[in-house]
Parts: structure tokens; sequence; C-alpha cells
């Protein structure tokens, strides 16, 4: 840690931008856009800040049109990721010395670097790689995650500043070290936001890290490190592979410099990576941390009192908004009898006004899921309802994969409120509808609560403060966000925490000062200034 403290700059949410017709940010997002299409990339690695090619490639599509090569990034061997996790730990020597000032200097640039020169080309890369139109994209890949290396910094700053007290006798202080050894990140296809920040934030506290892209965002993976590169962070503290996930995985956590694991993905796989890390336990030079934000099955309950457009709005955007597959995306919603009519009609008309397709054409709402694996899990969970006498498609429910991994916006009705989609994590455009009888609203409730392992995301929808708040305390436990009057989607760095418990992953709620608490280990220093002399205490007498 630095000598003292200067004002930082301080931390504002970026402003996100409307690309409305004629704006100059839509003409520059579109011409990259186009621009980027005509290239064929090569992603390498990027270990000790070198480009790393093993000739072992994969290709990279556009989910919204398969065919279309965008070109390649490289994949590991085991050699490789030893040479990163060496290669980190050479570089600790001295990224663990740098003062603290120096480092948030370096991602302060990254963000201002990514709000300026790299925003269309983030966004694009977003949009291209991983389907998303371009507002998703520019609340996520430029939006978020200026806004997390900003506020990390003010986090940083804010925990630097939390010290003990001191007497006339001596100096009490806290030394907020880097954890000892490497971190690994593991980051998902669906945000390139968190992608960046789960390596950059445990950067940022000192740490050095081995960080594996998901496969699925290795084309905007790539202006990441771009950008880190340009921000200046040295070579080794972040280094990149893509690849076998079991082999990398397996190599990390074989190591006994191994201190820390953040992760975003599966609920399944965090789990199996839990148990290696406590079965290798042993073999460690220190206890490693272990963060994770998970699957979700996210609801929406509206009481009798709410405001029918309201909840329908809310579950239109909360559901459908990047093809549901946010960790935070509505998935099942729970409506009184009395209000069902309503919000039906008006859903199935606003669904009718979706359009669909590629981001380039910035009038569709709806573009593509991931990948084939995903079409096909959706594809075969619709089917399943079209056959099921306990399940109703009211809206939507046809897909097709000729040219992209296209499913239309579905809506569900079902009279058997554990059917499996309203308890199985779909990760798709697919919401659940359970209508109740208005007077079993606090019997509906706890049908929440106990429906679903996981606890990520929730809202309540009420007019009524009583019924409001008797949703707040009898789901305390069912989302680690929860909403009210507002679709459970849409977390802002700095103003709503993310993250969730139960089987939603450790809840350290990323976008605060508790996520960094996690990337470092606090040493406490006492200075004694008139050392005694003698060891009688006042009681022995003389």
């Amino acid at each position: 840690m630095g000598k003292g403290f200067f004002k930082a700059p301080v931390a504002i949410n970026e402003p996100v931008k409307s690309y409305k017709p004629g704006s100059p940010e839509r003409e520059e997002v579109l011409a990259t856009y186009k621009a980027m299409l005509k290239e064929t990339l090569e992603v390498p690695m990027y270990i000790n800040g070198k480009d790393v090619k093993s000739g072992n490639t994969q290709t990279m599509s556009p989910p919204h049109d398969h065919q279309h090569i965008l070109g390649s990034y490289h994949t590991a061997e085991k050699a490789h990721v030893e040479t990163a996790i060496a290669t980190a730990l050479e570089a600790r020597k001295s990224w663990s010395q740098l003062p603290w000032e120096q480092r948030a200097g370096i991602f302060l640039r990254a963000a201002e670097l990514i709000a300026g020169p790299y925003r269309a080309k983030i966004n694009a890369s977003t949009m291209i790689g991983q389907s998303k139109t371009v507002f998703q994209a520019e609340i996520d890949a430029a939006c978020e995650f200026i806004d997390f290396l900003r506020f990390n910094v003010q986090f940083m700053i804010d925990i630097y500043k939390d010290q003990p007290q001191s007497t006339s006798d001596a100096w009490n202080r806290i030394e907020y070290r880097p954890l000892e050894g490497f971190t690994y990140a593991v980051s998902p296809f669906n945000f390139t936001s968190i992608a960046g920040n789960l390596p950059a934030c445990m950067a940022l506290m000192g740490n050095v890290v081995v960080w594996k892209p998901s496969d699925s965002q290795a084309y905007s993976a790539k202006v990441i490190m771009d950008v880190f590169e340009e921000a200046g962070v040295p070579p080794g503290v972040i280094n990149v592979v893509f690849g076998d996930p079991v082999m990398i995985t397996d190599t990390v956590l074989a190591s006994p410099d191994f201190s820390g694991l953040h992760f975003t993905g599966s609920t399944h796989i965090f789990k199996e990576l839990w148990k290696q890390i406590g079965n290798n336990i042993n073999n460690y030079k220190t206890y490693p941390r272990i963060v994770g934000e998970t699957g979700g099955k996210d609801f929406i309950v509206a009481h009798p009192s709410a405001n029918a457009k309201q909840v329908a709005t809310g579950m239109l955007r909360g559901a459908f908004e990047f093809q549901g597959q946010k960790c935070s995306a509505a998935s099942r919603s729970y409506i009184p009898q009395s209000l069902w009519p309503e919000i039906k009609a008006f859903m199935i008309a606003e669904m009718k006004t979706f359009k669909m397709g590629s981001p380039d054409d910035l009038s569709n709402f709806i573009t593509a899921v991931i990948h084939e694996g995903s079409f096909d899990k959706l594809a075969g969970f619709i089917d399943r309802a079209k056959e099921d006498s306990d399940a109703t498609i009211i809206a939507g429910g046809n897909y097709d994969k000729s040219k992209g991994y296209f499913i239309e916006p579905t809506l569900i009705e079902t009279t058997n409120p554990k059917y499996a989609t309203m308890s199985t994590e779909l990760f798709g455009p697919v919401m659940t509808v359970y209508v109740y009888e208005d007077d079993a609203f606090e019997a509906t409730l706890k049908l929440v609560d106990e429906t679903s392992e996981y606890a990520l995301t929730g809202a309540i929808f009420s007019t009524d403060r009583y019924a409001a708040t008797l949703a707040t305390k009898l789901l305390e436990n069912a989302a680690g966000n929860f909403y009210i009057n507002d679709k459970p989607s849409g977390a802002v760095v700095g103003q709503q925490p993310f993250g969730g418990a139960r089987a939603s992953g450790t809840n350290d709620k990323a976008g605060s000062a508790q996520n960094l608490l996690r990337w470092i280990s606090p040493r406490m220093i006492k200075e004694t200034f008139v050392t005694p002399t003698d060891y009688r205490y006042p009681f022995l007498g003389e």
C-alpha cells in the first residue's frame, strides 16, 4: 500500500448511449461491425505479455450466422498452462509490490480506453461474437465494464482506508496484501464485462491471474486483452489461455501455489471445481479463496394490486432481453387470476411486435442463442411443453437453426407449479407462468421459495406496501438481488451489487467492496514506540 491517499477520481456510472437513428454512436458502431466482419481474426493466447500461438485452433462464428467464419483462436496444451502459472508467479514479485495508486492508474486508463477509442470495437465484437443487440452490448461491454474498472478503484481506496485504532504508545496498521500465489479466473460467454472484471479486479488488488475465458467469448476477449495491454498491464500479470477446460483446470488446481478461484458459469461445474479444490487441499500452500456466481431460476411475483402493464413489461424485458441468457433473466412468473387475462393479452400482443434476426439490424429486439447445444436444449423443452397436458404454449414456440440459432420467444402457461420449466434453469427466451388464486398470495410466496434450488434474483410487483413487505420477508432467502416493482435483471455496478446464494453461488457481490475483500489477505502490524525493558507487571508488587 502506498504512503497516504490522494483524492482519486470520483467513481460515477458511465452514461448509456442511445444509438437512436442519426446518432454518431449508431453510425460508428455499425461501421465498425461491418469492418470487423470483413476481417479474419486470429486470436492467440496471451502469456507473459506475448501472443502465443499453439497451432491448434478452433473456428469462431456469429451465433446468428453460424456459417460465417470470423477467424480462429489458439487452444492451450498443458505446457502453455504451466508456463502461464510460472510466468504469473514471477510477475507477482514486482506486481504485488507496486504501489496501489500505480495499479489503480492502469485500470482507470483501461476504463477510459473503453469509454473512448475502444467503445465501438468492444461493442461490435460483443454484437458479432455473442449476438447481442447494440443496446445489450452497450450496457454490458462498454458501460458495465467501465463501471467495474472505475468503482473497483474507489472500493479499493475505501478498503485501504479502513485502519485500526492506534494509541500514543503504539501505531497499529493493516496491510492489505494480495493472496500468496496466483489466482484463476473462469469467465462466461454472456457478459463481456464479467469476462474482463473477473481477472481485472483480482489484479487490481495486487494478484496475478491465469484467465480462461469461455470459448464462445473468445472474439471479444481479444479486445479486452488489447485494452489491458494498451492500458499498461505488465507482462505476466494477466495470462490468457483458451481450450480444454478440464485439462486447463486440472493443471491449475494441481499447483501448490493456487490461491483463489473467481468463477462465473454453471452450478454443476462450480460444484465440481469446489470438490476438486477440497480433494487437493493438502497440496496447497494456503487455503484457496473460492468465489462463484452460477445459475438462477429467477422469478416475478405479481400481487393482485399490481399494475398489469407494468408486470407484463417487466416480464417481456426480464425474460427476453438477450434471449434470456442473463443469469438474472426472469423465467418463471406467478400471476393472480384477476390480472392474468389483461397481462396475457398485453404480452401476446407485444410479443407479436418482436423482430428477430441479426444484431446489425438495430430494429431487432431478439437475436440468436449462443450455440447449437443451447438451441437443442431449448427446442427440447419447447417440444415437451407442446406435448404435456399440464402446459400450454400461448405465444411463440417456434425455432430454426438453418442460418443462426434462433429460438422464438416463448410464453408457457402451466397448471403445475413444479412443472419442469418452472424449476429447471433453461438459459433462453422461455417464460413459464403459473396462475394462482387471488386469496392464495402468501401460500404462493412459499411456493416460490421452495420450487427452485437457486436463489439469484427475483421481483415482486405490488402497489400494496403490506404485500410488498410480506413478500420481501418471506422471500428473504430466495434471491440475493430482490426487486420491488421492477424486472429482476439489469443490476448496475455501485447501485445493485450482484450475487445470490443457495445453488446460485457464494454471494460475494460483484460490483462491491465485498468482492474485492476476497482477494486480499490482511496483515496487522503493531509498532511499539517505547519498548518495555522489564517483564514485571505492577500486580506482582516489588
